[in-house]
């Protein structure tokens, strides 16, 4: 799957809320945030509209503003401003043809699991798991942060995935095989469960399937993960690659922990796991590009991605 352009210096890019409303004196930071990347920020009007205390807007309002974006041309690239919630009502109203016809970077996580899924695999291009304008951007925008952003949604060629430093990349082997190749698709693991049975169902035949989450007890981590293996999901992966469980509650034995527990349920697939990827609710935030040729090496510890323009 294809990269979208990349950004040039000065070019503009449109900020879209199509999950919760963010902080309106956040707006300003998240601004100043973007013009020091280089880039002109082009924003919608809904950043801290409230839709029922939940959303940023109704689900038409928000879809509305991410196709809009997509058909300006004046817009190079697609920030998301936050997550939160509401994203499963926006992808009714996202027109799939108009965006597959004007590629560009589109770039979030968490709630926006949603449009990465029905982005990168209705549309044909390769999207970014990478951070948000609020939170990321204006409170924790760190060197190897904005670093790994930059380098992946602006590749020229073929990179491996760096963890930032002191975290080390952890291993399951639950079969014989140590390496996987094909396509990356995940993300937030309860939007992962959601999206079962809809159009933009997380889809990751012979590819590597990603999974994080945030909050939630492992008890959960155990329905959801369960729930894609019910339903054939895990089964069509050659890999699965683990990104950072966040402030989460072991309400069963200590050591089952979230990761244990994606193992035990696994244990019986001839699937390599990676584990402790820095990619989610967690700082530093680490960028990965979905629906981007994946390569991941047990052995070696290692993934790459190739790029293609």
């Amino acid at each position: 799957m294809k990269f979208p352009p990349k950004l040039n210096p000065g070019d503009t890019v449109g900020i879209v809320a199509p999950s919760a409303p963010i902080p309106t004196e956040k707006i300003t930071e998240g601004v100043a945030a973007i013009r020091r990347l280089g880039y002109e920020p082009k924003l919608s009007d809904n950043l801290d509209k409230s839709y029922k205390g939940l959303m940023a807007g109704t689900g038409k309002e928000r879809g509305d503003w991410v196709n809009r974006m997509f058909a300006d041309p004046e817009v190079k690239a697609v920030f998301c401003a936050g997550g939160g919630d509401g994203t499963s009502r926006v992808m009714e109203y996202l027109d799939y043809d108009l965006i597959a016809s004007h590629p560009k970077i589109f770039t979030g996580y968490s709630d926006i699991t949603n449009l990465l899924l029905g982005i990168t695999q209705r549309c044909g291009f390769v999207t970014f798991h990478a951070p948000v304008m609020y939170s990321n951007m204006t409170d924790h925008f760190d060197d190897e942060t904005i670093a790994s952003f930059l380098g992946a949604i602006n590749a020229d060629c073929d990179f491996e995935f760096k963890n930032p430093k002191g975290f080390e990349i952890g291993v399951i082997k639950a079969g014989k095989t140590a390496t996987a190749r094909g396509p990356l698709i995940g993300g937030n693991l309860s939007l992962l469960s959601a999206s079962i049975g809809t159009p933009y169902e997380v889809d990751p035949t012979d590819g590597i399937l990603y999974i994080e989450e945030v909050r939630e007890p492992v008890s959960k981590i155990e329905k959801w993960t369960y729930h894609l293996r019910n339903a054939g999901v895990i089964a069509k992966a050659k890999g699965i690659i683990l990104g950072p469980f966040t402030d989460m509650t072991i309400d069963c034995d200590p050591d089952f922990d979230s990761v244990a527990c994606i193992a035990d349920i696994c244990s019986d697939m001839d699937v390599p796991i990676m584990f402790n990827i820095q990619s989610g609710h967690n700082r530093p935030m680490m960028t990965l590009p979905m629906g981007a040729e994946c390569e991941m090496d047990t052995n070696k510890k290692t993934i790459r991605f190739k790029v293609e323009r």
